[in-house]
């Protein structure tokens, strides 16, 4: 009889057991199975900027990236050629898409895919759909993912971005493009926040922590703000900062702001995310042959390949 007892008990606490999983919340039940998956990594795709070489040729420029190590590239703004007055823009605005497929192709035949430009003109500005339109166009042309853009969001502008991101959006969709915003004064809650107001999945945020700090004079810590808007990122501009010894813009590494735990929020994300250094300076060291900036590249690239490996090792 005390067998029987025994196995009735066991019966009863298995029934027990499965009415009890029975009526947990799926939710639940969804967030345990899901906490049990692994995480893919994210592929990050470490870019050199030519903007850094601003005061030397596009093609030294371009050959500097390739020898620092690099396979990714963005373009910068404006290069210094030789016999030319006048600082000449890397891809004009009004440039025909097949001026930008030339250059991207010329990137492609040093081993760089392009992956990013700069939109060249403020959301709020009068011929920004204009220019917004034509930048798609070519980067669609040129092979490349994203266009960077930022602004003043102060007063009636952020309405205004709103309105013409929403518009600008599904543009960039059907040319397979992603419209990046990044931090120009203001912080990643706030870009998070326009961007999550636009509900547009081409339109998302491009994390610059160097500007956060820089413009707030270290008052927002970017290893908070970013949390606000992590979500939504989709690439970075690299460029850390420093207040002490000098108050400056620099390389990865080189300044205050901790990049693993920058980059922490972002490792597991299943995406591809361009890192692109937008400076690469050595704080109160100016680099003054081109040669000098290779070797800041190249830095850069290795400290950040380094800080993905520790990050993804796990």
């Amino acid at each position: 009889m005390l067998a029987e007892l025994q196995r009735r008990t066991v019966l009863q606490a298995f029934a027990l057991g499965l009415a009890s999983a029975a009526l947990r919340p799926t939710s639940l039940v969804a967030a345990e199975a899901s906490a049990g998956e692994k995480k893919m990594p994210t592929d990050f795709q470490v870019a050199c900027m030519t903007l850094p070489y601003s005061q030397y040729p596009l093609s030294r420029a371009l050959t500097g990236i390739q020898k620092a190590g690099y396979k990714f590239v963005a373009w910068g703004t404006t290069h210094k050629e030789e016999g030319e007055p006048k600082a000449i823009p890397v891809m004009p605005a009004d440039a025909a898409p097949g001026k930008a497929k030339e250059l991207g192709q010329c990137c492609r035949d040093l081993g760089l895919q392009p992956l990013m430009m700069f939109s060249g003109i403020y959301p709020e500005d009068p011929k920004a759909m204009e220019v917004f339109k034509s930048r798609i166009l070519q980067a669609e042309a040129a092979g490349m993912p994203q266009v960077l853009t930022f602004g003043h969001t102060k007063g009636p502008n952020r309405k205004l971005w709103v309105e013409r991101f929403k518009e600008l959006g599904p543009i960039a969709r059907d040319h397979g493009v992603l419209l990046v915003v990044k931090q120009h004064g203001e912080t990643g809650e706030v870009t998070g926040e326009i961007v999550r107001e636009v509900d547009d999945q081409n339109v998302q945020v491009n994390y610059d922590a160097g500007n956060v700090m820089d413009y707030t004079m270290g008052k927002v810590n970017p290893l908070e703000d970013i949390k606000t808007c992590s979500a939504n990122i989709r690439s970075f501009c690299i460029k850390d900062h420093r207040l002490f010894p000098v108050n400056q813009d620099c390389g990865p590494g080189l300044g205050e702001i901790d990049h693993y735990r920058l980059l922490h929020n972002v490792a597991f994300t299943g995406q591809a995310m361009p890192l692109c250094c937008e400076n690469i300076s050595v704080p109160g060291v100016k680099a003054t042959t081109p040669e000098e900036i290779d070797a800041n590249a190249k830095r850069s690239r290795e400290f950040l390949e380094l800080v993905i490996r520790g990050l993804q090792a796990a």
